[in-house]
């Protein structure tokens, strides 16, 4: 499932997160590429453990912690600490798989990768190019979102970066290991969630659902 979850930072927290980050240090990308991944890769990063890095990312934790929809699709157990790329005369990144398992420098924390998850903080006309593509079940799938708006997709999804031939696409990008390593599995969950939001409060039909959603949960989480 690929999901595009608007509006997760405010423009004045987007405003905020942009200048700090563009007066940040940045690196060559590949720091935290994987072997296959460095070879096509082309970006700049900001170090992990930057202060600025691990100040915004905070800030953006905060939000999906307090964001319904991320939770109800991603029922996220643990999350990397986001990091942050920036995309610029030319550069791009070829088709990859992410790799399976992260390790946080910092901490040693070790995650599954079951969802990626990348954070605008260019607007759309700000540059040309920089779409992000995400091969899934139904085909190819274009995303350039508005800054402060995020796309999350599965991490065994192949995907690439479009060179950027204008300006600059500033991001944030990071992964999580969800409750519920099948997507599928995610994807009914989500599907059940959505639908018991749309039914009366408190009726006969959601009180069963719910319930029917939480022995689901009990029968495939995984803690």
């Amino acid at each position: 499932m690929l999901l595009t979850i608007p509006s997760v930072l405010t423009p004045e927290q987007v405003t905020q997160c942009r200048a700090l980050l563009d007066a940040a240090e940045w690196v060559d990308g590949k720091v935290t590429a994987g072997h296959q991944s460095a070879m096509t890769k082309q970006n700049s990063q900001i170090p992990e453990g930057n202060p600025t890095a691990l100040q915004v990312g905070e800030l953006i934790l905060q939000a999906l912690g307090s964001n319904p929809l991320f939770r109800s699709a991603a029922l996220p157990l643990k999350v990397f600490p986001p990091l942050f790329n920036r995309y610029a005369g030319g550069q791009n990144f070829g088709t990859h798989v992410d790799n399976a398992i992260r390790t946080h420098n910092g901490s040693g924390q070790r995650i599954r990768t079951d969802l990626s998850c990348t954070l605008f903080f260019s607007e759309p006309d700000e540059y040309d190019g920089g779409e992000l593509v995400v091969e899934d079940t139904y085909g190819s799938k274009s995303v350039k979102l508005p800054a402060g708006s995020m796309v999350l997709y599965p991490s065994t999804s192949l995907h690439h970066v479009t060179p950027v031939t204008r300006g600059a696409r500033v991001s944030s990008f990071f992964w999580l290991q969800s409750m519920m390593r099948s997507d599928e599995h995610r994807t009914l969950m989500f599907e059940l969630d959505q639908s018991i939001q749309m039914l009366e409060p408190g009726s006969a039909a959601a009180v069963k659902l719910t319930g029917v959603y939480h022995n689901l949960l009990r029968q495939w989480a995984e803690l």
